[in-house]
């Protein structure tokens, strides 16, 4: 089933590179796909689907997002061994345990309590160094801070804060728009001289990043 999965996601890979500019997967991220055991961080109802192509509900309204998106938002955040990442809106865990496989450490910021403590346990008994959190993800983590990468996994405008806390050279990778229809997975890169660079990468649809400067909480596609 795993590997059915990686061949669906390496066949979107191809059908939006025009979009993306990337036509496969990296090896290091076919890898880390192929190594976390999804099942694990699904429904137990939903175990049989875990290695479906599509985003899977976690209970408390959210999903766990995608498969492609998950490889997509790693793939655009360059990820390497030993990089310090921040990711907004941890849920299940799966984006977390993804990125820690790859080597990185994982900070990882929840705004629901109940998901950020399952979560939390859940990458522990799995063997998966990421330190959660519940908080709100606009605010970033400062004490972490500065971070190699960010990840946001709910769509809005960029909070200044987590631009603040993204090294020279570093990478975030967010959902751009709240209207459904009109959102664009953007690339934001720090250069090295501190100017800011942005590409859209993709049309998505998210949920709206909220959170105690918006009003509600950070959520998966």
């Amino acid at each position: 089933m795993r590997e059915a999965m990686l061949e669906e996601i390496a066949q979107d890979f191809l059908e939006t590179a025009d979009y993306t500019g990337l036509r496969a997967m990296s090896p290091a991220v076919r890898d880390a796909m192929g190594t976390v055991p999804r099942e694990a961080f699904v429904r137990d109802d939903d175990s049989a689907r875990a290695y479906v192509n599509r985003p899977l509900s976690i209970g408390h309204g959210q999903t766990i997002s995608q498969p492609f998106i998950v490889a997509l938002m790693t793939e655009l955040l360059g990820v390497s061994a030993g990089a310090r990442v921040l990711e907004v809106g941890t849920g299940s865990g799966y984006q977390a345990a993804v990125l820690a496989a790859l080597g990185a450490e994982v900070c990882s910021i929840e705004i629901i309590p109940a998901l950020a403590a399952a979560a939390s346990e859940r990458l522990a008994k799995l063997g998966y160094a990421v330190d959660v959190r519940a908080g709100d993800g606009h605010l970033g983590w400062p004490e972490r801070a500065p971070f190699d990468a960010i990840i946001v996994t709910a769509g809005g405008a960029v909070p200044p804060a987590l631009l603040a806390q993204l090294k020279p050279g570093g990478r975030l990778v967010i959902p751009i728009g709240v209207a459904p229809g009109e959102q664009q997975l953007t690339l934001i890169t720090r250069g090295r001289d501190d100017t800011l660079t942005r590409v859209a990468k993709l049309p998505v649809r998210f949920v709206p990043l909220t959170g105690d400067t918006a009003g509600g909480a950070p959520r998966h596609h």
